[in-house]
């Protein structure tokens, strides 16, 4: 990764953007002055919205940090097949006594009015999620002196990046909890992601940007395994959404480790795109049927997920998680942060030593 950038952030560690309201601008703080980079979630935010969390963040810390977008995106969704999914779930709107959302409540997210604040407004490194913005949008940003990151889910979305003229790749592996970030939303592709591991040794071979891994990674150990496989960085979303800064609900964090949730599995339940999340009664019922169609899904599903949180009901929300979440540790995000950094070192140590000794300090982390 060029020194500009990892000078931003002494640690390989990136804060995942988690949109909804967990991302807030304490976690953000703490990770940051720990010597990660922490990362804002711009999406499902108003323009100001952003801008008020951008100033909060800037109280609490003076280091370097990040602001995620979501790129607009096409229509594609077919009318029917969403009309069907909110007949479908007429029954969640009665048991949590609310109504339906309104599936045709905005599809770019605001990205322009965002847009506009960060170039107003330019923070030190800015990523975007759901396609890749145009060369010229990158270019204003560079222009503004922020580095800019496009996920990429294939080695064919991330040469697309590399030619928009993007900073560097976050190789985003079919284990990351949430959204996968895929330019294309098609159906047939379903099920046919590739793991962090796998997939960046074909980026690798496709790109020559600097590349951000994640998928899934929960140790200090793991961290030294995508950074031996060619990453500049190691993002994390899942370990950091168990902290005390976090502001996923309590019962999200509680159920990363309670044994009723044995697994993950991608699902258009919840938004109409395929996200990762733990299998729970809504899901498993849901599932099976829910239309390729966000973001309408999303905005029908809102006030159902809302009301399961307000009412502590687990079975009915999206529980957004990678497959890692049973490793998750509620602790403090800076401490985290050291606690990885020293499980890193352990295993580059273990690494350096070469014969057994490195090859047990990586066999956790393959």
């Amino acid at each position: 990764m060029s020194s500009a950038l990892t000078d931003l952030f002494p640690l390989p560690i990136v804060q995942a953007p988690m949109a909804g309201g967990v991302s807030l601008p304490q976690l953000a703080a703490a990770v940051s002055e720990a010597g990660g980079l922490g990362f804002l979630a711009a999406g499902y935010k108003t323009a100001d919205g952003l801008y008020q969390e951008m100033k909060q963040l800037r109280s609490l810390t003076s280091r370097p940090f990040g602001v995620n977008l979501f790129m607009p995106q096409p229509e594609h969704a077919e009318n029917g097949a969403v009309e069907v999914y909110a007949h479908q779930l007429a029954g969640e709107a009665a048991w949590y006594q609310t109504e339906l959302g309104d599936p045709d409540s905005g599809r770019d997210d605001g990205y322009d009015a965002k847009l506009a604040v960060l170039l107003d407004n330019p923070v030190p490194v800015v990523s975007f999620h759901f396609g890749v913005p145009r060369p010229d949008v990158l270019d204003a940003l560079r222009r503004a002196g922020t580095f800019t990151l496009v996920t990429a889910t294939t080695a064919e979305e991330a040469v697309a990046v590399e030619r928009a003229g993007a900073d560097a790749v976050i190789v985003q592996g079919v284990e990351a909890g949430g959204h996968q970030g895929t330019h294309r939303d098609i159906p047939e592709n379903d099920g046919s992601g590739i793991g962090v591991l796998a997939l960046l040794a074909q980026i690798r071979e496709a790109v020559s940007l600097p590349l951000i891994a994640a998928g899934g990674l929960m140790r200090g150990s793991q961290i030294a395994a995508v950074l031996a496989a060619g990453a500049s960085a190691a993002q994390l979303g899942t370990a950091f959404l168990a902290t005390p800064e976090s502001g996923a609900a309590a019962v999200h964090k509680e159920a990363l480790t309670n044994p009723l949730f044995v697994r993950t599995e991608l699902t258009r339940a919840f938004s109409g795109r395929p996200a990762r999340g733990l299998v729970n009664r809504f899901l498993r019922e849901h599932g099976p049927y829910a239309p390729a169609a966000y973001p309408e899904v999303h905005h029908l599903t809102s006030p159902l997920r809302k009301a399961a949180a307000k009412a502590g009901d687990a079975q009915g929300m999206a529980l957004w998680a990678g497959q890692g979440h049973r490793l998750a540790r509620a602790l403090p995000a800076g401490q985290l942060v050291e606690v990885l950094t020293a499980e890193l070192d352990t295993a580059r140590t273990a690494l350096s030593g070469g014969g057994a000794a490195g090859a047990a300090g990586m066999g956790g982390a393959r």
